[in-house]
């Protein structure tokens, strides 16, 4: 296999963020391929202002427009806030746009203090396909997510051949041959102003 860039955004701030470990794991496992190149978008590393479009270049946008762009495949992670994603994942969602989506393959991981995490991939799913990105039928959700880690480190076996299946498939379907254009990403104004 040429070479293939998969990178993961891991859209929590928290010190103790276990969306940022679950986002590593799957690096990981995408990264037991040869010829796999991967990156680790830690939105707790970058300085990305309140989304303003007519200051679409602020802060560090131009680099997190940089690593997505580079990439074939991106893993979106978030924890579970209010059954959405992270405030921080949408406001670095807002910088980016086709440029950096359309035509990609992406996979959704979220992690959820209780036991219903769902929506959130369900709302991710919908902002990818307003981007036109290709989004992987297989999906991570962690519920319970203390429960699922110690130290940082994941200690759940389902959990983990969950994470591991994902990072598999962000490498087997980062080359897919695009679709036509879905009817959301044809209406999507907001994202070409």
């Amino acid at each position: 296999m040429s070479e293939l860039r998969v990178a993961a955004v891991a859209g929590s701030l928290r010190a103790e963020s276990y969306t940022r470990p679950a986002c590593r794991h799957t690096l990981a496992a995408a990264a037991a391929f040869d010829g796999v190149e991967t990156d680790l978008i830690d939105l707790r590393a970058l300085s990305l202002p309140v989304y303003d479009s007519d200051r679409d270049d602020a802060g560090d946008a131009t680099e997190l427009k940089r690593r997505v762009g580079a990439a074939d495949s991106i893993v979106l992670g978030s924890p579970v806030y209010h059954g959405s994603y992270s405030s921080a994942l949408k406001n670095a969602l807002d910088y980016c746009g086709f440029d950096e989506f359309e035509e990609t393959t992406v996979g959704l991981l979220c992690v959820a203090g209780g036991a219903f995490p769902t929506t959130t991939l369900d709302h991710l799913r919908a902002v990818s396909r307003a981007l036109n990105a290709w989004v992987v039928p297989h999906q991570v959700a962690i519920p319970r997510a203390k429960n699922s880690f110690e130290d940082g480190e994941l200690t759940d076996g389902d959990v983990r051949n969950r994470i591991e299946t994902l990072g598999r498939r962000m490498v087997e379907y980062g080359r897919i041959e695009p679709d036509p254009r879905t009817i959301e990403s044809t209406h999507n104004v907001g994202a070409e102003d």
